[in-house]
């Protein structure tokens, strides 16, 4: 850099550097070699030269500042032009042309630099213009430092404060009180108004803060209320206040199961209950961030209970079994994941839907019981998953998967019959009567879309940084990870999946296992019975899981391993059935005035309900037969080795037709498919 003003340092100029007066001695590349006072020399690298803070230039000019051009933008017409205007004529006292002129344009004489001195010519243009000289030499040293925007009048550029010249006092009431109305019932500007005189007049007393006239407290309100939605939506003005004041950190993750985000909340569609009534359902997910693949979702009536997150982190280890009426391209061999690679790791890829199997490393959870259940705590710590509290009232902790609940909403749930809309203002007419599906059958068709409507779906938040154009599907997402990562899933076996069901102790008697009026028995229970179980804390019980997806099996765990023990009037029973069927079955027979309680009788009210239900019943029972015709679709269990040697029914009995777990997984499709 010169002492003219250049912007280029040559051998021989001064710099202040490192305390001292230093001369550059000479340039080699990116290093300068200096020269000191007392006569040391040293070599050190430009760039570190000029990001010293003490660096400068001795005798030079500062380099000029860059124009605001976005500020320049914002002025007015009439100071933007009044600038341009200053600039044609500083730049024609500097060169001799005004900006743009055309070759060979003749120079005035008394702007010619070769026979007028810069003086000179300045007088020269305060004479043309009708203004002082000094005025001229401001703008021409302002336009030198700062380019056009020197020469704007920095009257049009002042910023006002937004509340004016009102009384500081009156101000800090007001936004007082704004605050004091985030989580009350949206009011008016008038009530607001009042509440805001009473604390004036309650903090300083009557009369000794002035007050502006109600028009002008209006405008002073509007500007403060600014962005708080203080008259609008009071939802939206809870959310706005509980954000958090820093910027939002995106979560990032770099392998599947890096991080899985899990919630529940009410879907936006009313469904008919297993009672006949319509209501809505929860829905309970997991996302992993890394992908953003829905790992698995569970609905359920009212509430979610505890067992449904054992459940969901059941599904999310498990492949995904084709059903039938799928079409063939939503298999996992149709898509883009590595299936040779998978399918040599675990068989059941080979029947698995294109869905990626995630293994957690890290779940987030929010404070819900059905989260913080010692159910799930212990599935989690078993499995190895380390489970993190999401910090209270602070949705953004898990901000994926409530994204991803909207998506669904937009995406899946305003296509459905029975769809309610986010909230009553955008809900129709009598939409209670439009509901038509069950949870059963919303649960099969929202596990069809996840894989046809979600998980190759261009996601926008899956990006390649070095395509940033281009939007990527969960599943390539997955196969580029898995690529990238080497990932590799260790799904879960089936007696794996026992330990997720839920537990009932009961005793095992001369005739069996009795849960909810049901008795359950097995040749294998005969050494086992009338005996203590040597749990004293259980008064001698034994430990029985049931599926609530299919109540046609429990499982008992004796010292001799696992024991399958079927309902005893299964054989009554020609088609699958769960929970909510047998309740329905059992309210029939106490109508028609038999014993709710005598299995027998149920059994074959079971049975008649779900014949009737080929000729379409009543609308209560035909719903209900509906929803069980549902789990007939899912895929057919297998017996697991500890339970193979069951014997058959009788053959002089009512054949058994082949039973079918109902709902999230089948405990023992992982050994089916091996």
């Amino acid at each position: 850099m010169t002492a003219g003003g250049g912007s280029v340092l040559r051998p021989g100029d001064w710099v202040t550097f490192d305390d001292g007066e230093h001369q550059v001695v000479a340039l080699a590349g990116t290093a300068v070699r200096l020269r000191s006072t007392a006569g040391a020399e040293s070599v050190v690298l430009a760039s570190y030269l000029m990001a010293a803070p003490d660096f400068a230039v001795t005798g030079a000019e500062p380099l000029p500042e860059m124009e605001p051009f976005g500020l320049l933008e914002t002025l007015p017409e009439p100071a933007r032009a009044a600038a341009v205007e200053w600039q044609r004529h500083v730049v024609e006292v500097e060169t001799g042309l005004p900006p743009g002129a055309e070759p060979g344009t003749p120079v005035r004489p008394e702007y010619d630099p070769a026979t007028r001195s810069l003086t000179e010519r300045m007088r020269a243009k305060a004479a043309e213009l009708d203004v002082s000289l000094r005025t001229v030499e401001g703008k021409r040293s302002r336009y030198l430092k700062q380019g056009l925007w020197g020469l704007v009048d920095q009257r049009t550029t002042r910023q006002w404060e937004a509340t004016g010249r009102a009384d500081a006092r009156l101000v800090a009431a007001i936004r007082e009180v704004l605050d004091g109305e985030t989580n009350v019932s949206t009011g008016t500007r008038s009530r607001l108004i009042r509440r805001v005189v009473k604390a004036v007049e309650a903090a300083h007393g009557e009369g000794v803060v002035p007050l502006p006239s109600t028009r002008t407290l209006y405008k002073l309100i509007d500007a403060l209320a600014t962005g708080r939605h203080a008259f609008g939506s009071a939802v939206t003005r809870r959310q706005t206040a509980n954000r958090p004041t820093g910027p939002f950190t995106p979560t990032f993750a770099d392998r599947p199961g890096e991080q899985v985000q899990i919630d529940s909340t009410p879907l936006d569609v009313m469904v008919v209950l297993d009672s006949g009534v319509t209501g809505r359902a929860d829905l309970t997910i997991a996302v992993d961030v890394a992908t953003r693949t829905i790992c698995a979702a569970v609905l359920r009536p009212v509430g979610t209970k505890a067992v449904d997150a054992s459940l969901l982190l059941a599904r999310m280890l498990v492949p995904e079994p084709m059903r039938p009426g799928w079409s063939e391209r939503l298999r996992m061999a149709a898509s883009r994941m590595p299936h040779r690679q998978l399918l040599g790791i675990d068989a059941r890829m080979e029947q698995a839907a294109a869905k990626p199997v995630i293994v957690p490393d890290t779940v987030v959870i929010d404070g819900g019981k059905v989260f913080i259940s010692d159910t799930f705590i212990r599935a989690c710590e078993r499995l190895g998953i380390s489970v993190q509290r999401a910090r209270p009232r602070t949705p953004t902790d898990k901000g994926i998967v409530e994204a991803t609940f909207s998506a669904i909403n937009t995406l899946f749930c305003q296509h459905l019959a029975g769809y309610t809309g986010r909230d009553v203002t955008r809900r129709g007419e009598k939409v209670e009567q439009a509901a038509v599906w069950t949870i059963p059958e919303l649960q099969d068709l929202l596990e069809e879309w996840l894989l046809a409507g979600w998980q190759m779906r261009p996601h926008d938040a899956l990006r390649d940084p070095f395509r940033p154009g281009k939007a990527m599907s969960p599943n390539d997402k997955y196969a580029s990870l898995v690529a990238a990562a080497g990932y590799l899933p260790l799904v879960l076996r089936g007696q794996d999946y026992l330990e997720l069901l839920p537990v009932a102790w009961r005793a095992i008697n001369d005739y069996g296992i009795r849960i909810g009026h049901r008795t359950y028995d097995a040749p294998e229970l005969g050494p086992w019975r009338r005996q203590h179980s040597g749990h004293a804390a259980k008064k001698g019980l034994w430990e029985v899981h049931y599926d609530p997806y299919d109540l046609s099996r429990v499982f008992v765990r004796t010292t001799g391993g696992w024991i399958t023990a079927r309902w005893v009037h299964l054989p009554l029973v020609n088609a699958p059935f769960a929970d909510f069927t047998w309740d329905h079955a059992r309210r029939l027979a106490a109508a028609a005035g038999l014993d709710d309680a005598n299995e027998a009788a149920v059994a074959r009210v079971l049975d008649t309900l779900l014949t009737r239900a080929e000729h379409g019943p009543d609308i209560r029972t035909a719903r209900v037969i509906a929803r069980t015709r549902t789990a007939a679709a899912l895929p057919a269990p297998a017996a697991t080795p500890e339970t193979e040697n069951t014997p058959d029914p009788e053959p002089d009995s009512a054949p058994s037709a082949e039973v079918v777990p109902f709902g999230v997984f089948d405990a023992h499709a992982a050994e089916r498919w091996l």
